[in-house]
């Protein structure tokens, strides 16, 4: 049985992507501490037991998975910011696009008698559409111990690197056991799949996911963080969440007041509040530029 790379909390963000390239995942021991764990927990809890499970085999009939954590939880806000997490993901993300998103937000509890899930790619999400491009990068937080008896996540290292049609054996799989506090980060493209849960207690991880700034996300940010909540949030968070530009005219839009009365083609920061959008493309402008054969007029919307 193949084996995932363990790092500790101090791992620099290349030896981490180094292994992502070549596995396709690996974990990061205590990336939080246990006190961490039981305060995120406390913030969740009342959410995740109100919450039904799964409609079908895939989302688990014994499963249940709660999101809008963003909205819901401020601890969960800052695992989201994580710096080891948001430095493998600008190694990881940035090649392929200007700015990177939130893409998904979940708690997840697999209880007593779940089956395995059926292996995946989480790209998928996308249809077959995205060959050739890494379009995410991954996380799921160990909110309580993961083991092999009580579902810890199925990888299959190297799979993201497979044919499309390739399956995997049962000796291909590895399981991501990791004390709780540990962070499992893995790749939209690589296999893997909740495991079974045979003991008597819940197995709980948080999911949290990014995605390249010019795709749609899994998870609509827009609504499960509306406005009314966003602006409350620390501006380099309420840019992850997608209030913020993708590329310099990815993202904008025109409030529709009467003739005279507003602006036309602002960025989504407005609805916030930042009013200043005389400079609201100027960062991503230059990126744009530098990129367009040297001219600097991005050819956009020519």
């Amino acid at each position: 049985m193949p084996s995932l790379k363990h790092f500790p909390a101090d791992a620099p963000a290349d030896d981490l992507i180094a292994a992502i390239r070549q596995d396709g995942a690996l974990i990061i021991d205590r990336l939080i501490d246990k006190a961490q764990v039981a305060s995120v927990m406390g913030e969740l809890s009342p959410y995740m037991d109100a919450t039904p499970v799964g409609r079908d085999a895939f989302t688990g009939f014994q499963t249940t998975r709660t999101g809008a954590l963003v909205a819901r939880s401020p601890l969960t806000r800052e695992l989201v910011m994580h710096p080891a997490i948001l430095a493998a993901c600008d190694l990881f993300l940035l090649p392929t696009c200007d700015r990177y998103q939130l893409h998904l937000t979940q708690i997840i509890r697999i209880g007593p008698g779940q089956p395995r899930q059926v292996l995946h790619r989480d790209k998928l999400a996308w249809g077959g559409f995205l060959e050739g491009i890494e379009p995410q990068l991954n996380t799921i937080w160990a909110m309580t111990d993961f083991t092999f008896e009580n579902g810890a996540t199925q990888v299959v290292p190297g799979s993201a690197a497979w044919p499309k049609d390739r399956r995997a054996e049962p000796h291909e799989i590895a399981y991501a056991e990791m004390e709780a506090g540990s962070v499992l980060v893995y790749s939209g493209s690589v296999i893997h799949a909740g495991g079974e849960n045979t003991t008597t207690a819940d197995r709980v991880g948080l999911n949290l996911t990014y995605c390249l700034g010019w795709l749609r996300q899994e998870e609509n940010q827009y609504l499960s963080c509306p406005p009314a909540i966003a602006r409350t949030l620390d501006p380099a968070l309420q840019a992850l969440l997608g209030y913020s530009m993708g590329s310099y005219a990815l993202g904008y839009f025109s409030p529709p007041t009467p003739p005279g009365e507003g602006p036309e083609a602002v960025p989504p920061q407005y609805v916030l509040g930042s009013h200043s959008d005389a400079a609201w493309g100027a960062d991503l402008y230059k990126a744009v530029s530098e990129r367009v054969r040297g001219d600097p007029t991005p050819a956009v919307g020519s």
